[in-house]
C-alpha cells in the first residue's frame, strides 16, 4: 500500500490496532529519515510561498532577491523544495554561492524538486515535512501563497504564541497581497480572540533590506547567534 493511501485511510477514522501501529511506524521512520538528512545543513531560514508563480512574476523575482540576501548572512535557505516561490528562494541562494535545501512533498500529481537544491528530502506526510521545516529554522518568511502557506504561517505563530518554540523572527512579505489577512488579525484583536501583543510576533514589509536586517537583528540578539562572514555560530 502506498503511503498516500495509508495516510488517507488513517485519517478516515479508527482502524485495527495493527493498522494504527503500522502507520505510527511509518511516521516514525519518516521522521528518522528527515533527522538524518537535515542534521548537518546548518542554521536555516525557511521561506514559504506559492508553488504556482513563474520566474517572470514579481513575487518570484523578489523572493529570489531575498533568498540571496539571507544566504549572504550565512544561513541555509530552506524551502518546501518545489517550484514557484520555493524555487525562487533556492535559486537566490545559489546565485550567491549559498546553501540551498528542500523538503519536498510527494503528491499524487507529483511535485518535483526544483533544480536549485544542493540537497533535498522527499516526504510523504505534510505534518512531518512541516515540523522539520520549523525545527531547523531560525526565521520564517511568508510570501504570497495559498492554503498551505497560510497553514505554515499560522502554525509558526501558534507555536511562538504558546511558547512551544522560541520567538523566532517571522517576516510577512507583501503588504498588499496580505492586507485582508492582516485586517482579519486586527479583527481578532478587537474581538479579543488574540492579544494586542500577538500582532508584534511578525514583521510586515515590502522591503528586502528591512526583512534581511530584521532577521539578522532578531537572530543575533534574541536567539544567541553570532555572525561571522559566511558562518553563524550559537553562543553558549
Amino acid at each position: 500500500m502506498s503511503k498516500i493511501k495509508l495516510e488517507i485511510e488513517f485519517l478516515d477514522g479508527p482502524h485495527s490496532r495493527w493498522q494504527e501501529l503500522k502507520f505510527a511506524f511509518s511516521v516514525f521512520f519518516e521522521f528518522i529519515k528527515g533527522f538524518r538528512s537535515l542534521h548537518f545543513i546548518g542554521p536555516c531560514v525557511t521561506i514559504f510561498g506559492s508553488a504556482r508563480f513563474k520566474d517572470n512574476n514579481q513575487y518570484y523575482i523578489e523572493a529570489r532577491q531575498l533568498g540571496a540576501e539571507i544566504a549572504k548572512l550565512g544561513f541555509t535557505i530552506l524551502t518546501g523544495g518545489g517550484p514557484g516561490i520555493m524555487e525562487a528562494a533556492n535559486r537566490g541562494a545559489k546565485d550567491v554561492g549559498g546553501k540551498s535545501v528542500g523538503c519536498n512533498i510527494v503528491l499524487p500529481f507529483e511535485q518535483k524538486p526544483n533544480p536549485y537544491l544542493d540537497k533535498w528530502v522527499d516526504f510523504d506526510y505534510f505534518f512531518v515535512r512541516k515540523t522539520l521545516l520549523i525545527k531547523y529554522s531560525y526565521a520564517f518568511v511568508i510570501y504570497a501563497g495559498g492554503y498551505g502557506t497560510l497553514d505554515e504561517f499560522f502554525e509558526a505563530l501558534t507555536l511562538i504564541q504558546t511558547n512551544k518554540i522560541k520567538k523566532f523572527p517571522v517576516v510577512v512579505f507583501g503588504k498588499e497581497f496580505h492586507q485582508h489577512i492582516l485586517a482579519h488579525i486586527e479583527h481578532m484583536v478587537k474581538e479579543n480572540t488574540i492579544s494586542k501583543e500577538d500582532q508584534t510576533l511578525f514583521l510586515v514589509t515590502n522591503d528586502i533590506q528591512e526583512a534581511t536586517e530584521f532577521i539578522k537583528l532578531k537572530t543575533s540578539t534574541g536567539l544567541g547567534l553570532r555572525f561571522k562572514p559566511n558562518s553563524w555560530l550559537r553562543e553558549k
